[in-house]
């Protein structure tokens, strides 16, 4: 492992000793030019700040990330009706129906 691998950052090392992290810290990447000018126009769209998007958009990410790999643990019980909720019949739902008839507005 490298010298660098096994560093901690300054925010870990100062957890580490019981002191409250920084309001901020800076987070550094390269991009193309297509890519800041495709960040850049969904930022305005979006009424925020480059830097605001971006850490919204990595935030996002990185809880998708996580929830789609954390470990469900249940109890027999519980996870027979877990099963069970998954495998019933949906009951009937005229929204849901009525809104899955309806064309899509870019037809």
């Amino acid at each position: 492992m490298s010298v660098k691998a096994k560093r901690q950052s300054p925010i870990s090392r100062r957890a580490a000793r019981g002191e409250k992290e920084t309001a901020s810290v800076f987070i550094k990447i390269r991009v193309r030019p297509g890519d800041r000018a495709l960040i850049d126009e969904a930022a305005l769209l979006a009424g925020k700040s480059r830097s605001e998007f971006v850490r919204v958009a990595s935030l996002n990410a990185a809880t998708d990330v996580i929830f789609d790999r954390r470990l469900l643990r249940f109890t027999p019980e519980a996870f027979s009706r877990f099963v069970q909720a998954l495998d019933a019949t949906p009951n009937s739902n005229d929204k849901l129906r009525k809104l899955l008839g309806t064309a899509p507005p870019w037809q």
